[in-house]
Parts: C-alpha cells; structure tokens; sequence
C-alpha cells in the first residue's frame, strides 16, 4: 500500500468524495477538531484494495475474545496504532484492522446524559461518517477517524488509519445502516441469550467490582429497551450468528457455566460454504465422548442440521458441553467437513494457542475459530477473484 498525498483544508459545509485514475483514488473527508468543533477535509490518494467484515454484539459479549482469535489466524499480534493515542480502540496486526465504531459515537458520555439515550440509540452515533470512512477504506484510501475515549467519555483528536488487507468494524451497530450494511463482503452477530448474559454479568460484576445484584438487574433493564429495538435486529442480517445459550444436559441450570452454542450459518453466502458434521444437509446428533475424548460430568452433545433462521435456509452445528482436554478435540476436528484450514488439526492448533482465552473450552472458542479460518478462505477467494479479473479485463 503506498500513500502518495495527503493535503488538509478547512472544511467546507459537506463531505465529497473523488475519483482521479484507475491506479489512484481519492478522498475528501472530515474531521472534527473537540475544542473548536470545526471540521477540516483531508484528501488522501493511495492504491490498495480491502475486504471488510463486521462484527455485531452488545458490550460484554466477547468481540474483542473474538477479535483475537480472529487475527491470530491471519498472523501477528493485533496492537494499538505505534506512537499514536493510547487510548485508541484500534488494533492492527500484519493483515488486519479492527476498528470499534464506539469512534464513531456524535455525542460523548455527557452528551448522551444530557439528551437522555444511550449509546445503543442511533441518535447518539454519526453513520454518514462511519459509512463515508468504512467506504473509502474499503476502496484502498486512507481516513482520518475519530477516537472516542472511553476512560475520559469525550471524543479524542482523530487518528490516521491506513487501510488494511482485512479491516474488521465491530461493535453495536456494523449492520444496522443499510449503507455501511452494503459495504460488509461477510458479517457475523454473536447472540449471547438473555440468561447467559445476566449470569455473566453477575460473575463479573458482584465479584470483580462489588455491585448488588439490583443494580445489576437495573442496569440489564435499563438498556433491554434499545438493545431490542437497535441492536438484536441486526442478527437477521448476518452470514454468521454465533449463538449462546444455556446448556441443556443439566437440568434447570441458570450458573451459566456450562454452555450450548449454536453456530448458524446462511446457505448461498458467496465464497462461503457452511461446516457441516460427518453428511452435509443431514440431521445428525452425537455424543463423541468415549476412549477417545475424555468428558467429565455433563458431558458433550453435538448436534447438526439444516433449519430455516429470518427466512433464510441455513446450516446449523451446535455444541452442548465443554472440553476437559483441548489436545483431544482433534478427535472432534476430524469428524467436521468445509473447515478450511491449511493442515489437518489446524483448528486444534489454534485453540491449544489460546488454551487460556475465555471460552476455549466450549462451543464459544470453537466456533469462533472456526469462523475465523472461514473469513481467512473467503479472503483468499475474493483476492483471487479479483487477480483474475483484472487480468482478464488487461487482455480486453
């Protein structure tokens, strides 16, 4: 990727973008100065293409869990921008950029208590700008994004992002805008059910910070309201829903330790072919444990079968029960088909990596892996793809 020039102006009232030549691009976009509120346009040309993949999930529900995994696959360590803010949300790695569109909120913590609504209400977020940013990226420019602080609650000075081979938007609402919805080349949405996510909740908040169990429940309910109307909509959008649910081998189970998780994958998703267990588009449920994998009490369920989610026909894996040993779960492995990994037990290489990630022993560590080796299959196909077709488009 090279950046060729970047000038900046003071802004005029609206945002424009510019196209030169087919080997360079260009962009006219803005940028908020917090002391003065001014806006500045920066002009940037440079020649590299991206694939984008988002991400949705309320807070709290494992995407920056996910986050690493999913560079891990790629390679590298996914770290804060080099001398930049520090308290920048964005992670970068050799092939990926993970931008948090919490950046992309227009009314900062204060602002949002003076107007009354919460971070999840569509009032409080800017998506002409996120759209504008996520657009020039995808197309090979580099953008000037905003930081939203979440230490101080204020919006930071902006931040130079370069675009990547594989930029990642993740967080409230990466399909809710039908434009930046457009935009997206494969989209995930990890579902964590109501009752696992109180009991999560609880967990981490009665024992690491001290609340009462009231002011859990309030604050539960207090954002339930927009996190139905803004946020869980969007799960009928996505390719991939990774979906977290109380476990159904021990009776009336409400610790949420032990869990269900269904991947649900669309069908006819291009560059995409769902995993399926032992006989594509069958029914099929298996208890593996045995000589060869050990399973301590409740045990492990594995389930697989077509089903029909928001209208769409869709391929269904879901795993009930957790591992005692990640070294045998290539034993699992071997009885999955469309994994798209490189080697034989690369998923199981993969986990072994992050033994100590939180769900590495359940359904919620696997199936991201899995998906991430997918987004990893669909990158090389869509980078091929298009090889191809400027080659061809040369000889005409």
């Amino acid at each position: 990727m090279a950046v060729s020039t970047i000038y900046s102006t003071q802004a005029l009232n609206s945002t424009h973008f510019l196209t030169s030549s087919s080997s360079s691009k260009q962009v006219f976009l803005y940028r908020r100065q917090p002391q003065t509120n001014r806006r500045f346009n920066t002009l940037i040309t440079c020649s590299q293409e991206t694939i984008v993949i988002g991400l949705a999930a309320d807070s709290g529900c494992g995407k920056s869990t996910f986050m690493r995994r999913l560079t891990s696959v790629f390679g590298g360590a996914a770290k804060p921008p080099k001398g930049g803010n520090p308290d920048s949300n964005t992670l970068i790695s050799d092939t990926t950029t993970v931008i948090c569109l919490d950046d992309y909120h227009s009314l900062d913590r204060y602002g949002r208590k003076e107007q009354k609504v919460t971070a999840l209400d569509p009032r409080a977020n800017d998506f002409d700008l996120m759209y504008e940013q996520v657009k020039a990226l995808k197309n090979g420019i580099a953008v000037e994004k905003p930081i939203y602080n979440h230490v101080t609650g204020l919006l930071d000075a902006p931040e130079l992002i370069q675009p990547p081979k594989i930029l990642v938007i993740e967080g409230l609402h990466p399909m809710f805008d039908e434009r930046v919805r457009d935009l997206l080349d494969f989209s995930i949405y990890l579902d964590i059910s109501n009752e696992v996510k109180f009991a999560w909740k609880i967990q981490r908040d009665m024992a690491e910070r001290g609340h009462s169990l009231e002011s859990i429940k309030a604050s539960i309910e207090a954002r339930k309201p927009d996190f139905d109307a803004f946020i869980d909509p969007q799960k009928q959008y996505a390719d991939a829903v990774i979906e977290v649910l109380p476990t159904q081998l021990i009776p009336d189970d409400n610790e949420g330790k032990v869990l269900r998780v269904r991947l649900i994958m669309k069908e006819g998703v291009k560059y995409f072919s769902p995993v399926y267990l032992f006989d594509e588009g069958s029914t099929i449920s298996w208890i593996p444990c045995g000589r060869k994998l050990t399973c301590s009490y409740p045990g492990i369920k594995f389930n697989y079968e077509p089903d029909s989610y928001f209208d769409h026909e869709v391929s269904v894996l879901e795993m009930d029960g957790q591992f005692d040993r990640l070294d045998e779960l290539i034993y699992v492995e071997s009885h999955l088909s469309n994994l798209s990994t490189k080697f034989y037990g690369e998923v199981t290489q993969q986990m072994l990596k992050h033994a100590d990630f939180p769900g590495s022993n359940n359904g919620t560590g696997l199936f991201q892996t899995i998906v991430g080796l997918k987004i990893r299959d669909l990158y090389e196909q869509l980078i091929a793809n298009k090889a191809t077709a400027r080659a061809e488009a040369a000889k005409a």
